[in-house]
């Protein structure tokens, strides 16, 4: 029985070519269409490199956007890390032309600066030779007994004048005498002159011999009395060891109020002449200080 079954399921090779046949693609002339594209198949070693190189760390396909396309993860790091030695290349470069264009424009102002104080120097020397910077020391004319006295009275003189330095208060004793005064005239002409110098606090006995519109004093408020027309803020008298004057502080000078009793310290203040003395007044250009306000002892 198994024979028969056997037999039954045999297929002769005719039967075979006549079945592919039937199924085989004719054209319109009913010969078969042979289809000739070859057939490629990977070798075995080829098979096997591409299945190690898909289970490799550096070769799993990385569906990130900000992977590069068709590189591995080592060639990667490798174009990343040149992309950005080349960008820290050229922030360095950028930087350093910021630098140089500093330095550069520092160098010009300073240039500038310098070439303006020479200018206004040259301009003051005009006036007064004793500003001429290129003008020699006085100093190196003097014997050394002079020398020696000069530097002495400029000590003494010094600790009268607030702001002025030794060496500069001997400079210009030393132009005086060089100038043929003796040393006594030259102290009193030169402590004069410094004391009423621009900037320097005014003794208010000396006002009446000071040439120029804004001084600054120093002193103690006498009194106060009641203003004579709105447009004044307060009046009264303040008062130092050489002397005393009015003092008219205006209402739109915006200049905060003194008291009776207090030291007070007003700079810029306008000299002008009231019944036939120096007075000052107060404007929007003064400034005033109260050195004793705001001590801790009070």
């Amino acid at each position: 029985m198994s024979s028969n079954n056997s037999s039954s399921k045999v297929v002769t090779v005719d039967e075979q070519a006549l079945k592919q046949v039937d199924e085989q693609e004719v054209d319109d002339e009913s010969f078969p269409v042979v289809d000739e594209t070859p057939a490629f198949e990977a070798a075995v070693e080829q098979e096997v490199q591409a299945k190690v190189d898909a289970n490799h760390p550096n070769g799993i396909v990385d569906t990130n956007d900000d992977r590069i396309h068709g590189a591995t993860l080592e060639q990667e790091e490798k174009i990343r890390a040149r992309e950005a030695g080349l960008e820290r290349i050229s922030a360095q470069a950028e930087f350093g032309q910021q630098q140089g264009r500093a330095k550069r424009a520092r160098d010009i102002a300073t240039r500038r600066s310098t070439e303006q104080r020479e200018q206004f120097q040259k301009r003051a020397a005009s006036v007064d030779p004793r500003a001429d910077p290129e003008r020699p020391d006085p100093r190196t004319d003097l014997t050394r007994s002079e020398l020696a006295a000069v530097n002495e009275q400029s000590i003494r003189l010094a600790e009268r004048l607030d702001g002025w330095s030794r060496a500069a208060i001997s400079r210009r004793l030393a132009e005086a005498v060089v100038d043929g005064q003796n040393l006594t005239s030259a102290v009193v002409s030169v402590f004069e002159e410094l004391e009423t110098a621009p900037g320097q606090i005014v003794p208010i006995g000396a006002l009446e011999d000071v040439s120029r519109q804004k001084v600054s004093i120093e002193g103690r408020v006498e009194t106060l009395w009641d203003p004579s027309h709105p447009s004044i803020a307060q009046v009264g008298l303040i008062a130092d060891d050489s002397g005393q004057t009015r003092v008219t502080i205006w209402e739109k000078s915006g200049a905060p109020w003194i008291k009776e009793g207090e030291r007070v310290r007003i700079h810029g203040a306008a000299r002008n002449w009231y019944e036939g003395r120096v007075s000052l007044a107060v404007t929007g250009w003064s400034t005033l200080h109260f050195p004793e306000r705001g001590r801790w002892w009070e």
